[in-house]
Parts: structure tokens; sequence; C-alpha cells
């Protein structure tokens, strides 16, 4: 039981892997990394330790890796900066780049099953990283329910 648990997941990262590959450009790049720090903020704060947690996540994450990692911390930090300046402003913010790949139904919704990895990458995909994926996929208009949300 436990050997097939690893194997699919092993199986169902390489196909997330495979799907970002096929969207990696600047602004999939930027909606995820605007995704990965409304996901860190969900509690309302991001702390220290979260943004350690998340670079290091992008850092490692095979889903992640097509991008120029410096590039993808820039924005995440870029992001994450218009967060800890106002979380309303920061939200609006993140929405607002998420939604520039409205419209194309493959990338919106692997950007989300991206959102919904790194709510879980701790092993704890709590209520509010949920809230927060809610309304990314209202961002997209794509029915949470689709992501078990």
């Amino acid at each position: 039981m436990l050997e097939w648990l690893k194997t699919n997941a092993e199986k169902a990262r390489a196909a997330l892997t495979t799907e970002v590959t096929k969207f990696k450009n600047r602004t999939f790049m930027e909606a995820t990394a605007a995704a990965c720090a409304m996901i860190a903020a969900a509690d309302g704060e991001v702390s220290s330790v979260e943004k350690l947690k998340m670079s290091g996540f992008i850092k490692n994450s095979p889903e992640l890796k097509v991008f120029n990692l410096t590039d993808v911390i820039a924005a995440f930090n870029d992001s994450v900066g218009k967060f800890e300046f106002d979380y309303q402003i920061g939200q609006a913010e993140a929405l607002k780049t998420i939604n520039k790949i409205k419209g194309n139904d493959g990338a919106s919704r692997l950007l989300v099953r991206v959102a919904c990895a790194i709510g879980a990458s701790d092993g704890n995909f709590d209520d509010k990283e949920k809230a927060a994926c809610r309304q990314i996929c209202l961002e997209l208009s794509l029915p949470p329910s689709d992501f078990e949300l």
C-alpha cells in the first residue's frame, strides 16, 4: 500500500512538472509566484520562516524548476512585499497578476493545482490556505469543487 502511494505521488508530481513546462512563460511564472505569496500570506502575515519555507519550496519543486530561480524568487518577494505593506493591497495585486492567465483553461487549472501543492507542502493544508486557493479559483472562474476545495 505504501509503495503504491509513493509511486502514484511520484507519477502525479512528474505529470504536474510536464504540464508546467508547457506553460513556461513570464506571465504564468508571475501568476505562480503571486499564488505562492497568497498562500504564504493566508494567515494575514508572511513571517520570515514562511518566506524561507516558500523559497525552499520554489528552489526544490520539480514543478517550478522550469523557471529561472532568480526570476521566481524576485516575483515572489515583490508580491510578498505588497502583502507586507497592506494585506488587502497584496491580495488585490496578487489576484490581478493571477487574472492575467484567465481564459487559458489549462494554465488556470495548473496554477490552482500548483497552489494546492504549495499549500500542502508542509503536510498541513489548513483552512486559510484552502480559502486562498478558493479565491484563486474564483478569480480564474474555476469551480473550487474541481479541486476538492
